[in-house]
């Protein structure tokens, strides 16, 4: 591991974590010749399955591309960059828990998608509206009105709370 500063392959590990449940190690560390202290992130290399594209073509999974579309989706709403790792984590997860060779990248929208509805609806919507290619008007405002009636079904799910019984 080279200073991201001086360039120098000496360092020493100054402090280790575990981070995102045990599947990342974190670790602080010190060069040992300029002083500067910088830190590394350690993960399993996992085998991911291959995406297969609307076109038919087949690429390699690509964490970061899920990272972009729930940063620019979430940009300027109140969503923790941890909640976004969290949920980056989760999705991988699923991905490998398929055990399939080849996944379409439908399922990987489909889930970020539901996963964003939980998380942030204003979201949910942005991301929604690049990802489903809304033609029109018209198509925006019918998954509006369903994000509406999915809400409306949530909130008569709910029992009322009872006077005195806590909040």
């Amino acid at each position: 591991m080279r200073c991201p500063f001086c360039q120098d392959a000496e360092n020493k590990v100054i402090d280790s974590r575990e981070s995102h449940e045990g599947s990342v190690i974190r670790r602080r560390r010190e060069c040992l010749a300029c002083k500067r202290r910088f830190t590394t992130y350690e993960r399993v290399e996992e085998l991911y399955p291959l995406i297969v594209k609307k076109d038919g073509r087949r690429e390699a999974f690509d964490r970061e591309k899920i990272v972009s579309g729930l940063k620019k989706a979430c940009e300027k709403r109140p969503v923790s960059a941890d909640k976004l790792e969290e949920t980056v984590v989760a999705i991988e997860r699923l991905l490998q828990g398929m055990g399939e060779k080849e996944i379409n990248s439908s399922v990987i929208g489909e889930e970020v998608m539901r996963r964003l509805q939980q998380m942030d609806e204003v979201a949910y919507v942005r991301f929604a509206s690049v990802y489903r290619s809304f033609r029109d008007i018209s198509e925006f405002m019918h998954e509006l009105k369903d994000l509406l009636e999915d809400q409306e079904r949530e909130r008569k799910a709910k029992p009322p709370l009872l006077p005195g019984r806590g909040s």
